[in-house]
């Protein structure tokens, strides 16, 4: 290459500096408030500029290394990112579950999670895991009613094989703290669950080296409401928690450190999750120091990442592809070293041959076609994800902090503060899509309105009746189901032989706005399955409204523009309250300035992009008897 060429490419194109970008972004918004239009306001309770460059590289302390180098923030990998796929079987029935096992490493799982609460003798878990080479494929066994006799089957197993368990990985799905959450209670006491733990921790260490004796369950958080920088900060402080109570009773930190894994779940925010993974590794080094290891293996935290089930929805379920797609590839670049996709028809149906296909194919192609398992840490260096790494360490360090300094994380559940303040970003993520600031594509926004009844009440496992627990529980959720519920209760309502509600749009004047406004109620009402009687428009009021009654159709929904609606609506409203007919009649928009003379002609409601979805459906099913 001749150099000299090259420097003068170079010289047609001068470096701009930062104030030259801002004078300019400043131009471009003629006025509008820069921090108002541009910085985004995360959950996490930091601001994202809407551009970084080198410079903001400078003060992040973490990047002056490779990957495999403390403080691990680009991962224990340095020459892939070949990360494990694994594959959770969700059935008890021994048989079945190896046979689903085979399937999946068959075809690509390099390791499999398994239910063992039905295995209780040796003779159950060889059949259970008859065919597996335990030496090659990594076993993790997520639920048991006695984790120490699982592992004991499970080192019989291993010895009745000579397998040698050098060589065996995987893990027990042992956390008495996600216990705690779930079901209010502790199984019996903390003292008693350190002692289990004591015992596994030593049969582990002494038969399975590299088995995971513990998993703390960060995945719980955000599938109960948490915000990211919570479900980090939790996850660690319960770490923090069993590393604590085991070097109290007098167990070497390298001796607990290498035997913990941690799960953490995949939410939709593509870059924040990256960030996040990246993250918690720094943040797991800097805690560990506290302990003073000496073995390097307790600096080197083991990652599992699943999907989350929180923003997973009943209908257009195949857009649950979509989304776990993404988390799966955030996941992966952010250097987690295994992974768990669960299956799209998760949350209304038992998993098929189909859909654990796909999502076990949707790693693969991850790695086979996209070569994200070709470099290690290939996020790294980019100017947007070191800089949310060191925001969110900052504020998830931050919390951490304020959570041991008033007790741990025990402290803070048996006192409800974790509980509250997950209940709260709850509520919040709540109200952002019952507003539509955040979107669940076929749910909240752009619903299939043809969609066949694929979900009913029945898909959803009943509430039972539990006995009070001393302590509050975490309370996992969807973030579609409300809006989910009201539709299925259309389902149910058209299904005991009434007519399904209808929404005539009465399409009249501007034509820009006309469309632009049918094509949002359609959204709207599509949201509860409402059938939607569209128009090309009509050329006077009384057109409009002679058409809407012979439609007999339970809404109407006005659509025109707001310089409109003084003119266009009062007749509408008159011709329709004049028949005697029960006509909710609402209009597309907020006209504020004559909100009130629209209300006094007989304007029922408003429907805009501030409207509170949940509440207008709700409101509209309860006048129409549906609920």
């Amino acid at each position: 290459m001749d150099l000299n060429k090259k420097e003068i490419l170079f010289s047609e194109f001068p470096p701009i500096d930062t104030p030259a970008w801002e004078e300019k972004i400043k131009a471009d918004l003629k006025g509008a408030d820069y921090e108002k239009k541009l910085i985004w306001k995360s959950d996490e309770g930091f601001s994202v500029k809407p551009y970084y460059r080198s410079e903001d590289l400078k003060n992040l302390e973490h990047l002056n290394v490779m990957p495999g180098e403390p403080p691990y923030t680009r991962g224990l990998r340095t020459g892939n990112n070949n990360w494990v796929i694994r594959q959770d079987i969700s059935t008890t029935d021994i048989v079945e579950a190896n046979r689903l096992a085979l399937e999946a490493i068959a075809k690509g799982a390099g390791a499999v999670g398994l239910m063992v609460r039905e295995v209780t003798t040796h003779k159950q878990l060889n059949r259970l895991l008859q065919g597996i080479d335990l030496t090659t494929i990594g076993i993790h066994f997520l639920s048991s009613r006695s984790y120490p006799l699982t592992l004991e089957l499970f080192i019989y197993e291993i010895n009745h094989r000579e397998s040698g368990g050098e060589k065996i990985t995987g893990s027990i799905n042992f956390d008495p703290i996600s216990y705690l959450l779930l079901n209010g209670d502790y199984y019996v006491n903390w003292i008693h669950n350190l002692e289990e733990t004591i015992y596994l921790l030593s049969t582990v260490r002494k038969r399975v080296p590299h088995f995971k004796a513990i998993t703390v369950n960060g995945h719980y958080f955000p599938d109960s409401g948490s915000t990211l920088v919570q479900e980090l900060a939790f996850s660690l402080a319960s770490a923090c928690e069993y590393l604590a109570g085991l070097t109290d009773k007098g167990i070497p930190v390298d001796e607990v450190a290498p035997h913990i894994q941690l799960s953490l779940g995949i939410g939709p925010n593509y870059f924040m999750e990256i960030a996040k993974y990246r993250a918690i590794r720094l943040l797991w080094t800097r805690m560990i120091e506290q302990f003073h290891p000496v073995r390097e293996e307790s600096y080197q935290l083991s990652v599992h990442g699943t999907t989350s089930l929180w923003n997973k929805t009943i209908f257009d379920p195949y857009v649950n592809m979509l989304r776990t797609t993404t988390e799966g590839m955030a996941a992966a670049l952010g250097n987690a070293d295994s992974v768990t996709i669960r299956p799209f028809d998760t949350t209304f149906a038992a998993e098929g041959e189909f859909s654990r296909r796909i999502a076990r194919n949707q790693q693969l192609i991850l790695k086979e076609e996209a070569c994200l398992d070709k470099i290690a840490d290939p996020a790294g260096g980019s100017y947007y994800i070191e800089n949310l790494t060191h925001s969110i360490a900052h504020h998830v360090w931050t919390l951490f902090r304020k959570i041991e300094s008033e007790g741990g994380i025990l402290q803070w559940i048996t006192t409800g503060k974790l509980q509250e303040a997950i209940a709260m970003s709850r509520n919040h993520k709540e109200m952002d899509y019952a507003q539509r600031k955040s979107v669940l594509v076929g749910t909240t926004q752009y619903p299939n309105v043809q969609e066949p009844g694929v979900a009913s009440k029945e898909n959803i496992p009943a509430s039972r009746k539990e006995k009070p627990s001393p302590y509050r529980k975490l309370e996992p959720f969807r973030a579609g189901s409300a809006i989910e519920a009201l539709r299925m209760a259309t389902e149910q309502y058209v299904s005991n032989g009434n007519k399904r509600p209808s929404v005539f749009l009465l399409t009249i004047g501007n034509l820009a706005m006309l469309r632009a406004r049918a094509g949002f109620t359609t959204n709207f009402f599509g949201c509860a399955g409402y059938d939607i009687i569209d128009n090309p428009g009509f050329t006077t009021p009384e057109e409009g409204a002679t058409a809407a009654l012979a439609s007999h159709a339970e809404v109407v929904v006005i659509c025109s523009s707001d310089e409109e609606y003084a003119t266009m609506v009062p007749p509408v409203a008159r011709l329709l309250k004049e028949t005697g007919r029960k006509v909710h009649l609402l209009v597309a928009g907020y006209p504020k300035d004559i909100l009130q003379e629209l209300r006094s002609a007989g304007v029922d409601g408003f429907i805009h992009v501030r409207s509170n979805l949940l509440e207008t459906l709700t409101e509209c099913h309860s006048l129409l008897g549906i609920i």
